[in-house]
């Protein structure tokens, strides 16, 4: 049929180009979906076509991949016109009426246990699942939308090089268990890891509350943020004997001393090695700046709100030079907590211990939104995904939204938890994306009316937020961190030496800084509450996975706190990236945490 389009185009004296025959390729599988989803002929395509060219006054005869999206805009009016001319009773939906748009359920249906490629029946038990999903509206032409969307064909839907592997951490580990034959087949693939146990999970930090009262901070609350942070990162450096009691750097001085205080710019714009500033706390330095000379240091890393240590001298009394600087000092969690709670913290891991139960040993999926493509509200993705979580069964599933989150999006993950019954969970974390929900960070966490039979399997959780499965402890925020972090970084490499992996290192500052979003000011866009902000954004503890949703491109690194100290900590940094790209898909995480890091097993899935 892409033949046919082209004569057609030629006989009208059109043609259609690129720069390559690929474009030229492109282009026509583009037209060609054009005549599937609006039922045309060639024929009246290239009508539809002398229309938009002769309204448009476009210059030449070719047909360029840039005039596309304005002439399927011009194919979508003129089918919306015809429709309404056909049924003059025919009620134009709006935004209120997105969920009867969706309620495809007979669609739905098939489509959430059919496998990435191939089709399934449907087991016995989903009759069932109609009952949490009832029709939201009774009108004859509902059924006409679900009939369209069942048979539309989307850019999504005709991708290529589905569920492909990007990237595997660990790929010589032994997770899944061992194929007798030397081939392994595609069954054996799908189903690699199978949850033998219901995993545990316990909550260990999710703050604000949901219903809390935001948007009320006061200049004094900013106040209190920062000079907080800098008084418990002045007690760490005192503690661990390594610097000096912290002193005034605006005095002018030309013995040694050390200062702790946090990198700001003085200036407009971003920061830079001439506008860089130490604002030290109301203790030592009465919340005084002074300027910072970073000659003498042969690397470094800061950015607005960092909280560093830097040992030098202010010989004027106007310029501290700096001869060392110290961003962190790791101290173990044992050390940070109270003893009461520590002896607390032995007795429960020595009973967990000696029950022989829990097994630190995880299945899960990672997953951020957008969980749909710009071109329409199908859910095409988030469906795809839920169907593969379908066939690997993992034990826990991590969905951080960026979308509209409604009827429809709860109804299909109640049915995929249905569906799997109780060996799975969900953990749902908000976005300061989400249209639906308070747009505050931190954010509280969704509140969501659900049935009595999965409250058990659905969890919802704030952004930040700390929480272990099977003694394996994750931290997640959902705010692009990574991507402000890398706009308003600045670094100067060590002369000699390997070179540096800049995502790592900027990921490793959230674990340095002891906060999920240490950048201070704040990004915009960031409706940063400074009144929640002091205990919901601290990270009292290092976790084992760190979950950083991002647009940048997507990764999962092994990176380590603490090198040449007496305490070091490897953790596992994830970036899902988003499941949705424009019309196309998105990548997702899958990760087997097994033990300890040299044995976890984890893979960036294209979907």
């Amino acid at each position: 049929m892409e033949e046919e389009i082209r004569a057609e185009f030629q006989s009208s004296g059109f043609s259609i180009g690129g720069a390559s025959p690929e474009d030229a390729a492109q282009i026509l599988t583009t037209l060609l979906t054009y005549c599937i989803n609006y039922k045309m002929s060639p024929a009246d395509l290239v009508s539809n076509w002398e229309v938009y060219y002769l309204n448009r006054q476009l210059d030449g005869l070719k047909l360029e991949s840039s005039y596309l999206d304005g002439f399927l805009s011009h194919l979508q009016n003129e089918v919306k016109d015809r429709i309404i001319k056909e049924e003059a009773n025919l009620h134009i939906y709006s935004s209120n009426d997105v969920d009867m748009l969706l309620s495809n359920s007979h669609a739905d249906e098939v489509a959430f246990h059919d496998t990435p490629g191939s089709k399934q029946e449907k087991p016995p038990e989903e009759s069932s699942n109609s009952e949490l999903t009832p029709l939201t509206s009774d009108r004859p032409s509902s059924s006409r939308v679900a009939k369209t969307n069942a048979d539309r064909i989307t850019p999504f839907a005709t991708r290529v090089n589905k569920f492909t592997q990007q990237y595997v951490l660990n790929a010589d580990n032994a997770v899944s268990v061992p194929s007798k034959n030397a081939e392994i087949t595609e069954d054996e693939v799908i189903r690699r890891i199978q949850p033998s146990q219901r995993c545990s999970l316990q909550v260990q930090h999710s703050q604000p509350e949901p219903g809390c009262r935001f948007m009320y901070d006061r200049m004094e609350d900013r106040f209190n943020y920062l000079e907080d942070r800098i008084r418990k990162s002045a007690s760490l450096f005192s503690a661990s004997g390594f610097c000096g009691e912290p002193a005034d750097a605006t005095l002018a001085s030309e013995e040694k001393m050390f200062a702790v205080g946090t990198v700001a710019c003085d200036g407009e714009g971003h920061l830079n090695e001439k506008s860089i500033s130490l604002q030290g706390g109301v203790q030592h330095s009465r919340g005084q700046r002074v300027r910072l000379d970073l000659k003498d240091l042969d690397h470094f890393s800061l950015f607005p709100g960092q909280v560093v240590g830097i040992e030098g001298h202010n010989p004027s009394g106007h310029c501290f030079v700096a001869s060392k600087l110290i961003d962190s000092i790791l101290v173990s969690v044992d050390a940070q907590l109270p003893s009461a709670k520590k002896q607390a913290i032995d007795n429960e891991s020595n009973q967990n211990s000696d029950a022989g139960t829990l097994s630190r040993a995880l299945s899960s999926v990672i997953a951020a939104g957008p969980y749909t493509t710009t071109d329409n509200l199908l859910f095409e993705p988030l469906q795809e995904l839920l169907s593969y979580a379908c066939h690997k069964q993992p034990q826990l599933l991590i969905l951080s939204f960026h979308d509209i989150f409604h009827f429809e999006i709860l109804r299909k993950i109640q049915d995929f938890t249905q569906y799997l019954g109780n060996t799975v969970r969900v953990i749902l974390i908000p976005s300061v994306r989400d249209a639906h929900h308070d747009f505050v960070f931190p954010q509280p966490a969704f509140d969501l009316n659900l049935p009595e039979d999965i409250t058990h399997q659905i969890t919802c959780l704030a952004n930040p937020c700390l929480f272990s499965s099977n003694e394996i402890h994750f931290g997640c925020c959902t705010v692009d961190i990574l991507k402000q972090l890398s706009g308003e970084e600045i670094s100067r490499k060590p002369p000699v030496g390997k070179p540096g992996d800049r995502i790592g290192r900027l990921a490793s500052h959230i674990l340095k800084q002891q906060s999920y979003y240490p950048l201070y000011p704040p990004a915009a866009g960031v409706p940063l509450d400074f009144s929640l902000a002091k205990e919901a954004l601290e990270i009292s503890s290092a976790p084992d996975v760190l979950i950083l949703p991002s647009d940048l491109a997507p990764f999962v690194k092994v990176l380590s706190l603490g090198e040449g100290s007496d305490v070091q900590k490897r953790f596992i940094c994830v970036n899902p990236g988003r499941l949705a790209k424009g019309i196309g898909g998105g990548t997702f995480v899958e990760l087997y945490y097994n033990e300890g890091i040299d044995k976890t097993n984890a893979t960036i899935i294209r979907i």
